[in-house]
């Protein structure tokens, strides 16, 4: 049972709100979309686009810094449960207030972790690469790509911290800390996760980033990496792909599958470690048959070509379809109640499975034939600048202030109170109840 200590802060918030269109469909979905394109459009003009104002899309800098805005607010909304913030406040402060408060929060994290932690103390005391300003001295280097290979660096830490960080609240239910008080149950899982995606960081893109740098950084990583004789390429693509997958099938596992069929398992324990290690299953598999995919399109890779013939192209493209697919599963989940709920659970499961499939490729369709006129991005699948996992990215983080912030306002609104404490056997969840859904 929720303890009054918990219930002052944002403990069981997201599950028990109930939210309801303010206006007959379609309108409130309209008028909603419409909102959610203005807010994307407006902001990439002003950080990311290369005709705008801070021009941020580099691209690995704009990078940077949109995915790690991303992996701030689930560990803001999701690893801490909105503390510091009460429960009263989530209840009955207007969502613009509650969005003002929480974006530049989570921007000044983003700057202390990129430019204090990476940059100032990795950079300066350990690890060179992470800060430019050290690495543009060197006579095979210049200071662009100096810069952008510093970014890179420091959004792989990101990459992995937005899988491991929700994968172990919705794999190990937040076990064993699940009965903590916050902020010592955010902070150990925070604490936890961030060590586990700095041991995989070292095996994972270390040695990609002792490659780029000539000569190769023999005394300090793996090169040649591990894995060029099984993935073609010295590229750290390869594990690019492999965490997207497990970072969106996180998410897909938790909204339209709604943790099936992973919740049907009664041992705790067990579910848990099944949960955790199925998700990385399901992951490797999209990533193996989304490369298959691009050999049966495209033709066999060849190594050693450029461009949408290459290895490390396809396996980056492998992360890149993913995303597309996460969009439309977040926007049925947070817009439209998680349809279909009138089926049999496998029915539902399947229909939105198909939905969002269809919707994903649609979305990849439209992204590479209108992005460059757009969003100021290279014209081209293949393009080295072209990288959709950033504008996508960014949607989803305006996407997720919208609905753990905002509540969906204006064109939604909460239905009945909230201040119910959750029933003690709800499992924690990722997204909270969907707007106007019911349950399974």
């Amino acid at each position: 049972m929720t303890t009054a200590t918990e219930e002052r802060y944002g403990v069981g918030y997201l599950e028990e709100r109930r939210l309801s269109p303010r206006w007959p469909a379609p309108v409130a979905h309209l008028v909603n979309l419409a909102l959610l394109l203005a807010m994307f459009y407006a902001t990439w003009w002003i950080f990311q686009d290369p005709r705008g104002v801070m021009r941020l899309y580099t691209p690995y800098v704009g990078y940077m810094y949109t995915r790690w805005l991303l992996i701030i607010l689930i560990w803001m909304a999701y690893i801490f449960q909105f503390w510091p913030m009460r429960r009263a406040q989530l209840e009955t402060w207007h969502p613009l207030l509650k969005a003002a408060i929480a974006v530049p929060v989570a921007v000044a994290i983003m700057w202390v972790v990129i430019h204090g932690f990476f940059q100032g103390f990795l950079g300066k005391m350990g690890i060179a690469y992470f800060d430019p300003s050290r690495t543009s001295t060197l006579p095979s280097m210049t200071a662009f790509f100096a810069e952008e290979y510093a970014a890179l660096a420091i959004l792989m830490f990101a990459a992995l911290a937005s899988w491991l960080a929700p994968a172990w609240v919705i794999g190990m239910e937040r076990a064993p800390w699940q009965h903590e008080k916050q902020p010592v149950q955010g902070l150990t899982i925070l604490i936890v996760t961030f060590f586990l995606a700095v041991v995989l960081y070292f095996v994972t893109m270390h040695p990609h980033m002792g490659i780029l740098y000539y000569p190769w950084q023999y005394f300090t990583a793996l090169a040649p990496p591990y894995w060029e004789s099984f993935a073609g390429t010295v590229s750290g693509n390869f594990h690019v792909a492999w965490i997207m997958c497990a970072t969106v099938v996180v998410w897909l596992v938790e909204t339209i599958w709604q943790r099936y069929p992973f919740r049907l398992i009664e041992r705790p324990w067990l579910r848990r470690f099944t949960t955790f290690f199925g998700i990385v299953a399901i992951a490797w598999a999209f990533h193996l048959f989304l490369y298959f995919a691009q050999e049966l399109f495209l033709g066999e890779a060849i190594r050693g070509t450029r461009n949408d013939n290459a290895p490390d192209w396809r396996w980056l493209h492998v992360g890149e379809m993913m995303i597309f697919f996460l969009l439309p599963a977040l926007y049925l989940n947070f817009y439209c109640g998680n349809w279909p709920t009138k089926f049999s659970v496998p029915v539902n499961l399947l229909v939105r499975t198909v939905i969002v499939g269809v919707a994903g490729v649609a979305l990849m369709v439209l992204y590479y034939n209108i992005s460059h006129l757009v969003l100021g991005t290279q014209r081209g699948i293949s393009q080295p600048e072209q990288f959709p996992m950033i504008p996508t990215i960014w949607l989803i983080n305006i996407m997720l202030v919208h609905h753990w912030y905002m509540d969906n306002w204006p064109a939604w609104r909460k239905a009945v109170p909230v201040s119910a404490p959750a029933p003690a056997t709800r499992r924690p969840s990722m997204l909270g109840q969907p707007a106007g859904s019911a349950a399974d």
